[in-house]
């Protein structure tokens, strides 16, 4: 039996015919959806730039010093018997830090009043003669016997006087045998135990007690940068007055402003820096002696737009520039600076009140690519912080 695979006429007439529809349909959906999809504008953060009037700081490095500070040393030789304080116990003038052995001090003291008694008793009977030699003059006494006792009684005035001095230092030195802190501050840690022996005035010392609060920093500038701040300043007293704040290690401002305690009178010979001392005030400790510091001082203000240093760039010729969003694109604008306050650029031209300036995803711009705006804020830190939709009116100035 042999069978036909051949469709019938009319059952190919009508595969055609949907396969002509179907087809006339997939190029109806492809016109109406156009070219291939394009990619989204991207959406950026953005804030409203203002003048403000800003502060400009010149910053120079230094170093933190104690105040006071001084080495604990005997002033008499023996054994240490106690220690009197615990490390960084906070002492005052006078607290008690060791004691050393007494008895020998004490025995001391007992001789010297003994030898003042003894004086005393000297001077007296010398006294006596003195006197008795004046009434027997020309009755068996002659004047050369007078003048005797006087010399007699002059040695015992000058030998109690002597003797009062032994022991007013035989009293002193029991006295030091307690050794107190000269200074108020924190007490570092004992260099010697119980049982040591010392010695008066050895070079090792005892201990070590720190003034920290205030604390002073010595801030190195060039000499030439430290003369134009002066002529900035205007100089005479209100260079005198300068106030400086410090920025510490990890970054953070320091609350407090520092005074000026002595200007720079000499230039370094390897550095050519001037050594400018200010005081802060130091009540939790923050700041420790051989600490490395940022100084700021205030040399003036200028009017100009805080930029966080995030949102803009520099390049190896030192150009700085930053993105603008105009008539709903991202532009690259060339500005100039005049210094940095706070993490923000500070910026003098190229900028105009009301711009719209982009502070993220900078990878992703082109010049003149489309962009999303979304409402931003950078806080002090320059970090940026997208805000709510309905903020954008509300948001007024680039940082907080």
């Amino acid at each position: 039996m042999v069978y036909s695979t051949a469709y019938p006429a009319k059952a190919r007439t009508g595969l055609a015919l949907a396969l002509g529809a179907f087809l006339a349909g997939a190029a109806t959906t492809a016109v109406a959806q156009g070219a291939p999809d394009q990619m989204p504008p991207t959406p950026v953060g953005v804030i409203t730039l203002q003048p403000e009037s800003v502060p400009q700081l010149a910053i120079i490095p230094g170093r933190a010093v104690a105040a006071e500070s001084t080495d604990i040393r005997p002033r008499v030789s023996g054994m240490i018997t106690e220690i009197l304080y615990a490390a960084g116990q906070e002492v005052e003038v006078g607290t008690p830090l060791f004691r050393v052995e007494a008895a020998t001090y004490e025995a001391s003291l007992a001789q010297a009043q003994s030898q003042v008694a003894s004086a005393q008793a000297a001077l007296r009977e010398a006294q006596s003669a003195f006197e008795r030699a004046e009434r027997l003059v020309g009755t068996g006494t002659t004047q050369a016997n007078v003048d005797s006792a006087r010399s007699v009684l002059d040695q015992a005035q000058a030998g109690l006087a002597a003797a009062e001095a032994g022991a007013r230092l035989a009293e002193m030195e029991l006295g030091w045998t307690t050794i107190t802190s000269p200074i108020a501050g924190m007490a570092g840690v004992a260099q010697v135990s119980v049982g040591d022996l010392v010695s008066a005035g050895q070079a090792t010392a005892l201990a070590r007690v720190t003034r920290l609060d205030p604390i002073e920093v010595d801030l190195f500038g060039p000499v030439a940068r430290l003369q134009q701040l002066v002529e900035n300043l205007g100089g005479g007293a209100e260079a005198q007055n300068l106030r400086a704040t410090l920025i510490l290690n990890d970054g953070t401002p320091y609350a407090t402003q520092g005074e000026l305690v002595a200007p720079g009178f000499e230039v370094s010979m390897s550095t050519g820096a001037i050594d400018t001392r200010f005081r802060f005030e130091n009540p939790e400790f923050r700041i420790l002696p051989g600490m490395f510091l940022r100084g700021q001082i205030e040399i003036g203000r200028t009017e100009g737009f805080l930029v966080s240093q995030a949102a803009a760039t520099r390049d190896r010729q030192g150009n700085l520039s930053v993105w603008l969003l105009e008539e709903g694109a991202a532009q690259p604008r060339q500005v100039t600076d005049v210094g940095s306050y706070n993490h923000h650029w500070i910026i003098t031209e190229g900028l105009t009140a009301g711009d719209q300036l982009i502070v993220d995803n900078f990878g992703r711009l082109q010049p003149g690519a489309p962009v999303q705006p979304v409402p931003a804020r950078v806080d002090e830190y320059g970090i940026v912080h997208t805000l709510p939709a309905d903020a954008a009116t509300d948001a007024p100035a680039a940082t907080e």
